[in-house]
């Protein structure tokens, strides 16, 4: 199955020559090894076939890790998959790093029967599987039915005639359905993190699988793919999905190609004789009166204008399941691609838009109509809080958008937002349901333990967990014994679903803040260690740890923590800006202000530390300068809270009445209840 060029020349990447020989029945690789030092390593199994295939190398611990180094089938040839990168031997991106292994990010969905078996203790794999590729059972479940079913129907015996149990199968795609078949195959091919150590096929996904939402950097605002997702996120959001349209129906299950050559697929279910939609297109929606290309043209093809794809690992272009109108008028309004500026680089978006309103008139139709509120909500622009709520509460719109559109309400929690937050509780749609405990976490403790409460029995999962992490800050006293006894099983699922992915740094934060917010010190302290242990230049758990340490008025801890951080991570914004907090509360201001000075140059993205710094100048009797650095931070976000309010309180305090006078407009123009939020949180 090895299809590079074995024993050829060398690749050369940041420095580092790394070649494949054979050296017998063995195939070693010489390239730089974990100390940094050049080294033979054997290769023991390949992943992929086509486009690429990639080499993984046996490392202590159990540690399967794959080479960066990657072989490109059909031009036959060495490319490296992160070639913008130097990361050095030591940095979690190296090619022997703990974001590069293979037993944590890849083996589950390439491998089939996977069990993981990670040792927390010694942080060591003794990882497991039944087939080295994607198999049978991968997608149909275990096979000892199937096996069964195959001994009767060999001797004669009577065999069942529905068509599940026609064959014996656990999953079943025929029975399934589309809606059932793309459950099944979203195990894989989604962005997603997992729940349970050993999930299997068939089973309902949201019990095993936590799916990612349309948020940045994953999506661009309209729903379009930006980072890896691979399709199920995309395929959602699409009309084909809410007709009941499964992968089968344009895939062949077996190998994962079309089962039609170009735009034979879609003409299946899109007759090219007819086209309702388009009555000027009298030809249908396979004809230049469609799509006004060239017949046979690239841009001809359905996929081009509908599917447009983007390129991950660097040679593998993947079309957007998310099967859209194009909308370079979008992309006018929204900075978001569209598919005919793909090809016609050389003009810009208002061209585009310009011709599909010349062929289609002025309206233009969608079905992913959310883009907007998205966009608005990603710049706290006027109305983002009542736009978002229109998305929630649209029942044509997909229920990933109407989630994602929940999801993002938590900057914008109101009564208003918080009724929609609670009739998210309660939709039929567990994606709802999740996405609501999730704005939960912003709500008063009271409320947030109410709407909680009610989905402690849910039965998903992927609720469960999150409504247990919504509870967590239920007090215990004056809670009933009754109450205690269905919290704690719903706390364990919650710790259990973090614990099964612990060989990374992410879930033991999600614990320290869990055990914080159970008041547990003890508990959170040692999960955030145990993140430092696992990667000792991991930001997060030095940020977590000394917070954890100054909400107990332990600063001297707090501030070991933060300097231990920066040793690992100098000149790390989130680091910096936190010890320069320390340096308020320990009165050191001069310190203080250059160290938030550092934090704010070092993340201009973050208007957060643009108004604390303000805040800081401002009473450190720098009040001139003060405005101006707010002022630099309002031109790029135009309409945050913070920003505007202070400078309301600052130049009316300036005697600037004109320039408050203005600030006060967009403060009003914002939602009804902003102006009094940013009152309060400038005091």
């Amino acid at each position: 199955t090895v299809r590079a060029d074995i024993g050829g020349a060398a690749f050369r990447h940041g420095g580092v020559a790394t070649r494949l020989e054979r050296r017998g029945e063995r195939i070693v690789v010489r390239t730089d090894g974990p100390d940094g030092r050049p080294g033979e390593f054997d290769v023991a199994y390949t992943f992929g076939y086509a486009p690429l295939q990639q080499y993984l190398v046996p490392m202590p611990g159990g540690r399967l890790q794959p080479l960066q180094v990657a072989w490109d089938v059909p031009k036959r040839r060495w490319f490296h998959l992160l070639p913008d990168e130097r990361a050095p031997a030591g940095d979690v991106l190296h090619w022997t790093g703990r974001y590069q292994t293979a037993n944590t990010m890849c083996l589950s969905c390439h491998v089939t029967g996977f069990e993981k078996r990670y040792d927390e203790k010694t942080d060591t794999f003794a990882s497991t599987w039944k087939e080295p590729n994607v198999s049978c059972q991968s997608c149909h479940g275990p096979g000892s039915r199937h096996v069964g079913w195959a001994r009767a129907k060999a001797e004669g015996k009577p065999v069942p005639a529905t068509p599940g149990e026609r064959l014996g199968l656990a999953v079943d795609f025929v029975a399934a359905g589309g809606r059932g078949q793309v459950e099944v195959c979203a195990a894989c091919h989604s962005r997603r993190a997992e729940l349970t150590a050993t999930p299997v096929p068939g089973a309902p996904r949201l019990d095993h699988y936590l799916p990612a939402l349309l948020a940045p950097p994953l999506y661009h605002v309209d729903g379009q793919q930006n980072d890896e997702v691979f399709v199920d996120g995309s395929y959602r959001q699409s009309r084909m999905y809410q007709a009941g349209v499964g992968c089968t129906n344009c895939h062949d299950a077996h190998t994962g190609r079309p089962k039609a050559e170009g735009n034979a697929v879609c003409t299946q279910c899109h007759a090219p004789a007819v086209n309702a939609a388009f009555p000027k297109a009298a030809g249908g929606y396979d004809s230049p009166a469609h799509h006004f290309h060239a017949a046979g043209s690239s841009g001809a093809q359905c996929a081009a204008c509908h599917m447009p794809p983007k390129v991950y690992m660097q040679i593998q272009a993947r079309p957007d399941h998310s099967l859209r109108v194009p909308r370079p008028d979008l992309s006018v309004r929204l900075g978001t691609p569209n598919a005919c500026n793909q090809c016609h680089r050389e003009n810009d978006a208002a061209w585009a838009a310009g011709v599909i309103e010349k062929q289609y008139g002025p309206v233009r139709k969608g079905f992913q109509g959310f883009g907007s509120a998205f966009h608005a909500a990603e710049q706290a622009e006027p109305g983002a809080e009542a736009a978002l709520l229109a998305v929630t509460r649209d029942s044509s719109a997909s229920a990933i958008a109407r989630a994602s559109a929940l999801a993002r309400l938590q900057p914008y929690l109101s009564a208003q937002s918080l009724a929609a937050v609670e009739a998210g509780a309660g939709d039929p749609d567990p994606m709802l349901r999740g996405a609501a405990m999730d704005t939960l976490l912003v709500a008063p403790p009271q409320e947030r333990v109410r709407i909680a409460a009610a989905l402690i029995d849910d039965p998903s999962r992927i609720v469960r967990i999150k409504a247990a992490r919504a509870l967590a800050i239920a007090p215990d006293e004056g809670m009933t014994p009754a109450m205690r006894a269905r919290l704690q099983p719903l706390f364990e699922e919650y710790i259990a679903s973090q614990r099964a992915n612990t060989d990374r740094p992410e879930p033991l934060i999600n614990l320290g803040l869990f055990y914080a917010d159970r008041r547990d010190a003890l508990a959170a302290e040692a999960a955030y260690r145990e993140a430092m242990r696992l990667e000792p230049d991991f930001v997060p758990a030095y940020v977590n740890l000394a917070d954890l340490y100054r909400a107990y008025g332990r600063d001297a801890d707090a501030e070991s923590t933060l300097a231990a951080g920066l040793g690992k991570a100098s000149g790390d914004a989130d680091l910096t800006h936190a010890m320069g907090l320390l340096r308020i509360r320990q009165g050191r201001r001069d310190e203080a202000l250059d160290l938030l000075q550092q934090a704010a140059s070092a993340a201009p993205g973050n208007p957060r530390y643009a108004f604390v710094l303000g805040v800081a100048l401002h009473d450190g009797g720098q009040g001139a300068k003060a405005i101006t650095t707010l002022e630099s931070a309002l031109a790029r976000f135009p309409y945050n809270p913070e920003l505007l309010g202070a400078l309301l309180s600052y130049t009316e305090e300036a005697g600037e009445g004109v320039r408050a006078g203005a600030y006060r407009t967009r403060l009003e123009a914002l939602r009804p209840d902003t102006a009094p939020a940013a009152e309060a949180t400038r005091r």
